[in-house]
């Protein structure tokens, strides 16, 4: 499921590729467009060179050269992939765009959650990415910034670490995973939270979603080889999808349990409930 990590490492494989690229023909297979339609899409995106590739949150956007903006979310199963016109193409393929080198870039989603969007240049945007919280390695995501908008919620600390309008980019994997860096339980009101725990954090949200986006670094090879799916950093996960296992830090075994309807496995030695919440 791409997160942000995974998000940023296809932005910075594709974007090399792309950029002065002419789109010659588009091909909707499925529909996936959710914006402006399929045959309005095609139309104004044909014959259009691509410019700058960028990432907002788990969106990528796609600059034009005549200013227009492509935006796509991948959602759980969605991959972009750029091969030679000859290659076969993956089974569950909805977008190719035929481009001037004689390659495609195609989209495949086997669940079809993921959609694309089109803006002309000062359309509003509403596929959601300008709704997003900061980025991880924004500063402006500090320690009073996450307890101004959570710390008076009784939602679970994950639930909030989930909610793209408080931090863009993070999900069930690396919510997991810098709770436990921060030691903090996964179901713990975020009101329980004291601002020093806040302020860790923050610190820790910037801090490992760089480290989990460095180890992911790949190839443009071995991720074409792999279709997408090589995730490099799956060996530096602690916890997510450790279920059972011993905890790396203390041994005790990791439980697995559901918040907000979602996976979370946690150390129950190691993530405690705060005590009390300071108001300092």
């Amino acid at each position: 499921m791409p997160e942000l990590p995974e998000v940023e490492t296809v932005r910075r494989l594709l974007e090399p590729c792309l950029r002065g690229r002419l789109i010659e023909k588009v091909t909707v297979l499925r529909q996936v467009i959710a914006h402006p339609g399929a045959e309005e899409f095609i139309r104004r995106v044909t014959g259009r060179r691509f410019d700058i590739m960028k990432r907002r949150g788990k969106f990528l956007g796609f600059l034009l050269d005549d200013g227009q903006k492509m935006v796509l979310h991948l959602r759980m199963t969605g991959c972009l992939l750029i091969e030679p016109a000859g290659v076969p193409a993956e089974k569950h393929t909805h977008v190719v765009f035929s481009l001037d080198d004689g390659r495609e870039l195609r989209f495949s989603d086997m669940r079809r959650f993921g959609r694309f969007w089109l803006f002309a240049p000062g359309e509003a945007d509403s596929s959601g990415a300008e709704k997003l919280g900061p980025e991880p390695s924004d500063p402006a995501l500090t320690g009073d910034y996450l307890r101004a908008k959570c710390g008076k919620s009784s939602r679970a600390v994950k639930e909030c670490l989930l909610d793209q309008s408080v931090v863009a980019g993070i999900g069930n994997i690396y919510s997991d995973e810098i709770l436990f860096a921060a030691r903090l339980m996964p179901s713990c009101p975020a009101s329980r939270l004291t601002r020093r725990s806040w302020q860790q954090l923050a610190r820790l949200i910037g801090e490992r979603i760089s480290y989990f986006t460095e180890k992911n670094k790949i190839s443009l090879e071995d991720y074409l080889r792999s279709k997408g799916g090589d995730y490099r950093n799956t060996p530096y996960l602690q916890v997510y999808g450790h279920a059972g296992q011993p905890c790396p830090v203390c041994g005790t075994q990791l439980r697995r349990t559901v918040i907000g309807g979602r996976s979370s496995v946690y150390c129950p030695h190691c993530q405690k409930l705060p005590r009390t919440k300071k108001t300092q």
